[in-house]
C-alpha cells in the first residue's frame, strides 16, 4: 500500500484545533501548505472538510477525499471513504501525492496504521486551549530538519518552525 504524508500544524501540547477551527491566522504557515498540496491528493476527516468555509471547499487544485463513518454523507467534487485502508488502497495507484491535512482522529489512524512515511510539521510557538490534539509520536522513529524558521510579527502572532519528518526505515 503507498505510504502518505502528513501535514499540520499544532501548538506547544500538540493542540491542533478547538471548536473545529484553527487556532491561529498564520499565513505563511497557510502558503507552505498550499505549495505543499496544490496538485497532490488531500484527505480529510468530515468535520475537518466541513469546518473549511464553504467558498473554499472542495480545496481547489486538488483531489479532496472524506473520510467519514456516515455511509450517507457526499460532497460535490470530492470522493468519500468509510475506512481509512480502503481510501489510501484505492488512492494508491494515482501519481498523485496523498496529504493526510486532519483532524486528530484521521492522523491517529493513519499513524497506527503505518500509512506515513513523512511529516511536515508546523510547530507554533505558544500553548493554546485546544479541544483537538495530534497523537504523541516517537522523535526517534523519525530523521527531523526544520524547513523554515518565522518570527512573530504584525501578519503572524506566534513564531512557528515548519519541520520535515522523514520515518526511519525499520
Amino acid at each position: 500500500m503507498k505510504k502518505t504524508s502528513i501535514i499540520v500544524a499544532m501548538d506547544a501540547k500538540n493542540g491542533i484545533g478547538k471548536d473545529n477551527d484553527l487556532m491561529w491566522h498564520l499565513p505563511i504557515d497557510m502558503k507552505f501548505f498550499k505549495t505543499q498540496t496544490e496538485n497532490e491528493i488531500v484527505v480529510m476527516g468530515r468535520k475537518n472538510f466541513e469546518s473549511i468555509p464553504e467558498r473554499f471547499r472542495p480545496l481547489s487544485n486538488r483531489l479532496n477525499v472524506i473520510l467519514t463513518r456516515n455511509k450517507d454523507f457526499e460532497a460535490a467534487g470530492c470522493l468519500v471513504f468509510n475506512d481509512m485502508k480502503d481510501c489510501i488502497s484505492t488512492l494508491s495507484n494515482r501519481e498523485e501525492k496523498i496529504y493526510i491535512i486532519g483532524g486528530g482522529e484521521i492522523y491517529k489512524q493513519a499513524l497506527e496504521l503505518d500509512l506515513v512515511e513523512e511529516m511536515y510539521i508546523s510547530h507554533v510557538d505558544c500553548e493554546l486551549d485546544a479541544d483537538t490534539f495530534f497523537p504523541i509520536i516517537d522523535e526517534q522513529q523519525w530523521e527531523i530538519k526544520t524547513l523554515q524558521d518565522h518570527p512573530k510579527n504584525e501578519k503572524h502572532a506566534y513564531s512557528f518552525a515548519i519541520k520535515y519528518y522523514k520515518q526511519i526505515k525499520r
